[in-house]
């Protein structure tokens, strides 16, 4: 028999050589700047984890962005929020361009900052000065504007829910131009700034009006706004049918909680609407997302609700495409992966853990993928077979 040891190394010759060291002082690749950049929009969380905090990670983005052409930035940033649901990291990128590359981060910005909450990140982003600006600047500021005057009124509203900064703090900055009465009205009760009454946006108006008289039919305006104030059971099974899929699929034990499902027809509206097959096409949640709901809902929720988001998560679930060739996938079972998936943060850390969110990825690609190979590793492989309908 031939030396194994002697062919063994012949052969190693071929491999590319390491040219780093992990944390662990362990032989590793080193990312190229693109990749790095790839990897962190497309999973970053900006928040403390298990190896560093979120300081150093926007240390490396930045660092990354610097070191590749700003066209591959742009990529980047598309590419996270409207394949990845990224927040923070699309927004972080569009400010950084507006710095790197003006004219590019105009087609981006118009992209990627497509709705309320997107613009208040910009927005807290550019004052923060880590791009390299305090201030909004010329160009950033027009696109605020034109975004603001473009958008709809259910656009402004869902954008005047949240604070740091807070939509009336961004009309302060940017003032945009009210294209009509009732656009100058919004802006001005807004704001806190005199307005006329009488031209108040319909729904603005049924607003101020319930905020008076409670027994009014609850206006068309976001849940958030109502639940400041006190709200009847029959008012909270309104508010099931109202909100939006994602809101529902996050306040499931809020409703239990103020005896939404007491009220007759509500568990049953609910649960159709979690499996309500056009809404999940059109809202595309991610199977974690629908993990997590699973995880914290509590024993008040009617057990046909949970069923529901069950099944809905197994609808999720048939999105994980087809993948050709032969499919190995790898999750991590080491330690630091006991940590929350969604990093360290105070009052908003998740319950999930990274485990759990690789566990999920790895017996979705199963359920998809039947003759893939699961290997979950920490210092070596671990050994393990998996029944692909296993739930």
């Amino acid at each position: 028999m031939a030396n194994k040891g002697l062919f063994a190394s012949a052969v190693a010759k071929f491999l590319p050589r390491t040219d780093a060291v992990n944390r662990e002082g362990a032989p590793a690749f080193a990312y190229g700047p693109e990749a790095k950049l790839a990897q962190l929009a497309a999973t970053g969380t900006l928040a403390d984890n298990f190896y560093g905090v979120a300081e150093t990670q926007l240390a490396d983005v930045l660092a990354a962005a610097k070191a590749v052409d700003p066209y591959f930035v742009a990529q980047a940033a598309i590419y996270a929020r409207m394949s990845g649901a990224m927040k923070d990291m699309p927004a972080l990128l569009a400010a950084y361009l507006t710095v790197a590359d003006p004219d590019l981060s105009v087609a981006v910005f118009n992209r990627v900052i497509d709705n309320g909450r997107m613009l208040r990140n910009f927005v807290q982003i550019m004052r923060s000065g880590q791009v390299g600006r305090t201030s909004l600047g010329t160009r950033p500021k027009r696109l605020v504007q034109r975004w603001l005057e473009q958008a709809t009124m259910p656009q402004l509203m869902a954008a005047a829910t949240g604070n740091a900064p807070s939509l009336a703090d961004v009309v302060r900055m940017v003032h945009p131009k009210p294209a009509d009465a009732a656009r100058k009205a919004f802006y001005g009760w807004l704001i806190g700034r005199p307005y006329d009454v009488a031209a108040l946006p319909a729904e603005i108006a049924a607003f101020e009006a319930w905020k008076t008289d409670g027994t009014l039919p609850l206006p068309p305006v976001p849940f958030e706004w109502l639940t400041q104030c006190p709200l009847t059971a029959a008012q909270w099974g309104e508010l099931a049918g109202r909100i939006g899929w994602q809101a529902l699929r996050m306040n499931l034990n809020t409703l239990a909680r103020n005896g939404a499902y007491d009220v007759e027809g509500v568990t049953d509206a609910v649960a159709a609407r979690l499996v309500d097959r056009d809404a999940l096409r059109a809202v595309r949640p991610m199977p974690y997302q629908l993990m997590v709901a699973l995880g914290q809902v509590g024993d008040s929720v009617p057990l046909k609700v949970q069923a529901a988001l069950e099944e809905a998560l197994e609808l999720s679930l048939r999105g994980v495409p087809k993948v050709p060739g032969r499919i190995v996938v790898c999750p991590d079972v080491s330690g630091s992966m006991g940590s929350p998936a969604t990093g360290y943060r105070k009052g908003a850390s998740s319950k999930v853990r990274c485990i759990d969110v690789a566990a999920l990825v790895a017996a979705a690609m199963l359920r998809s993928n039947r003759e893939a190979r699961v290997l979950p590793f920490e210092q070596r492989v671990v050994k393990l077979t998996l029944e692909a309908n296993a739930r």
